[in-house]
């Protein structure tokens, strides 16, 4: 759950940038699945060298596997916003509502993953409603942040 919130933080930074001046829709989508790649390939190798230097050997198939499992949450978490680009592609939506949905809804998962993170931690509801909307705060700074600066 950390990882997806961890990428949906990049993706919701990444449309924000971006919607200041959107490229074609197909671009946009392009940019999104090029940096979840990116981003995911990063962290597989972050925590390869991490567990090779820490421990002093070379990581194992079962932990490559999980590390996979780990690297693709973040993928997702990226890539996630590109269903509303998909919906605009199509015609569905046009792209600058497709952005204010993504946004949004890209604020939503991270409170979201941030609110079962907790749970699933543990804690009792409110304790988790506070984590959720905690970590739900880093992607409102940021939207508040262009806001401000555009």
């Amino acid at each position: 759950m950390a990882r997806v919130v961890y990428g949906s933080i990049i993706g919701l930074a990444l449309v924000i940038v971006v919607e200041a001046h959107p490229p074609r829709t197909g671009v946009v989508i392009g940019w999104l699945l090029g940096t979840a790649v990116a981003v995911a390939l990063a962290e597989l190798y972050s925590e390869i060298i991490g567990v090779e230097t820490r421990e002093r050997h070379h990581v194992t198939r079962p932990e490559v596997m999980e590390m996979l499992d780990d690297a693709g949450a973040v993928a997702f978490g990226v890539a996630f916003p590109i269903v509303f680009f998909v919906l605009a592609l199509l015609g569905v939506v046009e792209l600058g509502t497709a952005f204010t949905i993504a946004k949004w809804a890209g604020l939503g998962l991270i409170g979201f993953y941030g609110y079962w993170a907790a749970r699933f931690s543990g804690a009792p509801v409110p304790r988790a409603l506070l984590q959720g909307a905690g970590v739900a705060l880093v992607g409102g700074a940021l939207i508040a942040l262009k806001a401000l600066l555009h």
